[in-house]
C-alpha cells in the first residue's frame, strides 16, 4: 500500500496538504458516516478509513515518513520485504499493532540492512549518546586523575619512581626487622 497514493498525494507533499487531504478523506471515509449503509459499502468504508488513518499516521510524522521513503524505494527495486516494516496491515495483518520501525526483511535473506539500519537507530539515540558522554566524561576524568598523581608524586619525591619507594621500604623495613 502506498500511503501517498491513499491520500492522493505526490511524494514532495507539505505537511499542510496530508493534514487536508487525510481531513478530507476522514470525513468521506468514516465508519459513522456509513452506520446506515450495506454491509459491504460499511466494510469498504472502513477499511479506507483504516488506511487512510494510517497513512497519516505515518506521512504527518518526519522520522516515521523518512523511513516510509527509504524504505518504499527499496521495496520498489525489489530489495525488502512486501511491507515497508510497519507494524500495521490488512488482510492477513493485525491493524493497529504497535508502529515497529525497523522490522521488515531487509536486503537478502539474513535483513542486513534491517539490522544494520536498527543499530545505527540505537546509535543514535539521546540515551544512548548521553550514555556514551557521561563514560567519556568518566574515563577522561580518570586519565586526568591518573596523570595528576603521576605528576605531583615527582613533584614531591624527585629522582625516585613509586615502585623504588616502595622497594626502599620494604627494604628499610627488613634492615629493622633483622636488627
Amino acid at each position: 500500500m502506498d500511503h501517498y497514493e491513499v491520500l492522493g498525494l505526490s511524494k514532495n507533499a507539505s505537511k499542510d496538504e496530508i493534514k487536508d487531504a487525510f481531513r478530507r478523506l476522514a470525513v468521506k471515509f468514516h465508519p459513522d458516516k456509513h452506520s446506515g449503509s450495506p454491509k459491504a459499502v460499511r466494510d469498504t468504508a472502513t477499511l479506507r478509513f483504516k488506511q487512510v488513518s494510517e497513512a497519516y499516521q505515518v506521512l504527518s510524522d518526519d522520522r516515521k515518513r523518512a523511513e516510509y521513503n527509504f524504505r518504499s524505494r527499496y521495496q520498489n527495486s525489489g530489495a525488502t520485504g512486501n511491507h515497508y516494516g510497519y507494524g500495521y496491515g490488512y488482510g492477513h495483518h493485525n491493524y493497529g499493532s504497535e508502529y515497529r520501525p525497523g522490522s521488515g526483511s531487509g536486503m537478502g535473506s539474513n535483513g542486513f540492512v534491517s539490522k544494520f539500519e536498527n543499530v545505527l537507530r540505537y546509535l543514535t539515540t539521546r540515551a544512548f549518546l548521553l550514555n556514551a558522554a557521561f563514560a567519556g566524561a568518566l574515563l577522561g576524568g580518570m586519565f586526568v586523575i591518573d596523570m595528576g598523581k603521576d605528576a605531583l608524586w615527582k613533584t614531591r619525591n624527585s629522582g625516585k619512581s613509586f615502585e623504588e619507594t616502595m622497594e626502599s621500604i620494604e627494604k628499610a623495613k627488613a634492615q629493622k626487622n633483622k636488627t
